[in-house]
């Protein structure tokens, strides 16, 4: 190529992963690279980034950008919807970003329970919206929601996680009934206990929970893959443990229920 040349622009899908820096956003980065996708990766850490960017483009060829922001604010919000309305290479949008606590909510600093909620519900919905456009014109792409089998329940110590989960996982079903027929596919991933780094960052006691309970990550994301490639059900429920929890959960008396809000929460507070 000649010096002062233009590089050739990419002709693959982009694919724009929030909390890409580690965990299940760091996977689904992967995964997304190695089925041949650019990735733009979003979180806070600007130096994991990088880190994750260089061992993609080394590992698969494909371009690989960061975008640094925190998108429990509005000036990140803002940044990133920005870039995606300017992205019309845009195939997959991966709300994954998120964090959990422990201890009783009175307990709990205000500005961090803010914050759960400006990051599980007001940047996946902004960046969702800021996305639509140009996936319902160009006819195709998916968005992933990333929700949680907590959705489904509630319990101490986690009064504000399992709300906002369950605002998501609503959100995006609502979205699907929009989206139908546009080419455009909704999933609400809703993974149980998960090996990451999550739960640490969270101060929460893994043994508290039977080892039974626990999923690798690389199976939660590669199960999302596949049932969104197939345009299956909205909802994604990895693992049928959990299935058979959440139906469960929806059937069981009342007084099981307790029972089991009641452990849990042991370990939450």
């Amino acid at each position: 190529m000649p010096d002062g040349a233009d590089a050739p622009a990419s002709e693959r899908p982009l694919a724009l992963i929030t909390g890409a820096s580690a965990g299940i956003g760091k996977l689904f980065a992967h995964r997304l690279a190695s089925l041949g996708h650019d990735v733009l990766l979003v979180a806070r850490d600007a130096a994991r980034l990088e880190a994750v960017a260089d061992e993609l483009t080394r590992q698969f060829g494909v371009g690989a950008a960061t975008l640094p922001a925190d998108l429990a604010r509005d000036d990140g919000m803002r940044a990133v919807a920005e870039r995606i309305t300017k992205e019309d290479r845009l195939a997959f949008l991966v709300n994954n970003a998120g964090f959990g606590t422990k201890g009783l909510l009175v307990n709990r600093p205000v500005a961090e329970q803010a914050t759960m909620v400006k990051l599980h519900v007001m940047a996946p919905m902004l960046l969702t919206r800021a996305a639509l456009p140009g996936l319902i014109a160009r006819g195709k792409g998916t968005i992933i929601n990333v929700s949680s089998v907590a959705s489904y329940v509630y319990g101490m110590g986690n009064v504000n996680y399992c709300a906002t989960k369950a605002y998501l996982r609503f959100f995006t079903e609502a979205l699907a009934l929009e989206l139908d027929g546009t080419g455009v596919h909704a999933q609400a991933l809703c993974p149980g206990f998960t090996y990451t780094e999550f739960h640490d960052r969270a101060g929460i006691d893994r043994t508290q929970m039977p080892r039974w309970m626990w999923m690798n990550a690389e199976r939660v994301v590669d199960e999302s893959l596949a049932q969104a490639a197939r345009n299956g059900r909205t909802v994604c429920i990895p693992g049928l443990r959990y299935r058979v929890i959440v139906f469960l959960v929806k059937y069981l008396p009342e007084w099981i229920k307790s029972g089991a809000r009641a452990r849990y929460g042991k370990a939450r507070t």
